[in-house]
C-alpha cells in the first residue's frame, strides 16, 4: 500500500460512517500546492478497494455515494 493510499484509508477510518465528499479528501489529504482532480481520488479509491475488499467489484467497506463521494462502513 502506498503512503497516500494509507493516508486516505486513515482519513476514511477516522470518519467512518460519515459521507466524505471528494472535495474534503482533496483538501484534507493532499497539500494545497498539489493539483488533484476528482478522477485522481476515484483512482485511489479503486486501488484501495482492490487491496482491502473481498470482492472489489461489490464493495462492502468503502461505498460510493453517487454524486457526492464515499462512505466507509466498519
Amino acid at each position: 500500500m502506498s503512503y497516500k493510499e494509507f493516508e486516505i484509508l486513515h482519513y476514511m477510518y477516522m470518519n467512518a460512517g460519515k459521507i466524505i465528499q471528494r472535495d474534503d479528501l482533496m483538501s484534507d489529504v493532499w497539500s494545497i500546492d498539489y493539483e488533484v482532480t476528482t478522477r485522481t481520488i476515484d483512482n485511489f479509491i479503486l486501488k484501495l478497494r482492490q487491496k482491502i475488499e473481498v470482492d472489489p467489484n461489490n464493495p462492502k467497506i468503502i461505498l460510493t455515494v453517487h454524486g457526492v463521494g464515499y462512505k466507509m462502513i466498519l
